[in-house]
């Protein structure tokens, strides 16, 4: 049976798409919901208008899922949990939890775009990938280190040089001032 969406309706097509679909499926679920009506000529001009709309509205939100992708890629999230001494967690990492922790670094990252296969529950570096849609995914590290334990921060080679600079200065003055007296 062909239907004239209504509606985006997932894995099956867009607004003012005509699809064809099993006929009890569009009786009993496509049709009472107002997800689809008949797909005559009148109803395929009527939602003309509302699919342009629409068709312009998924480009702008493709584009800014693509910068967020963009952005979060490569990414760090450090987790600190409770865990033993051999590293195995008191509890889990849920999905929620890397998402709060990416949002609270200022990514553009929903809890439903973080794909765990299951919760993380050992202590270590692991990369997770987001899909934030069906052809659009960014992979992220999450460190989950066990609570009370210092977090050590991974420093760039640039960041190294700088403190190392700033230390051999540091070590000069003290040495300058004896010369000087």
């Amino acid at each position: 049976m062909k239907v004239l969406l209504c509606e985006d309706v997932k894995k099956l097509g867009w607004l003012g798409d005509v699809v064809e679909v099993n006929q009890g499926y569009a009786r009993n679920y496509l049709l009472p919901q107002g997800l689809a009506k008949a797909a005559t000529e009148a109803n395929i001009k009527a939602i003309a208008k509302d699919k342009a709309k629409r068709a312009e509205r998924r480009i702008q939100e493709k584009g800014r899922l693509q910068e967020a992708a963009k952005k979060v890629e490569g990414a760090e999230a450090v987790l600190a949990a409770k865990a033993n001494e051999q590293g195995v967690l008191f509890g889990s990492i849920a999905a929620s939890q890397i998402a709060e922790n990416l949002r609270a670094q200022g990514f553009e990252v929903a809890d439903e775009v973080v794909q765990l296969h299951e919760h993380i529950k050992q202590v270590g570096t692991h990369p997770i990938r987001l899909r934030f849609d069906d052809d659009l995914t960014a992979t992220v590290s999450v460190v989950v280190v066990p609570e009370g334990q210092s977090v050590l921060r991974s420093t760039t080679k640039d960041e190294d040089l700088k403190s190392a600079e700033k230390e051999e200065k540091e070590e000069e003055s003290p040495k300058e001032k004896e010369q000087i007296h």
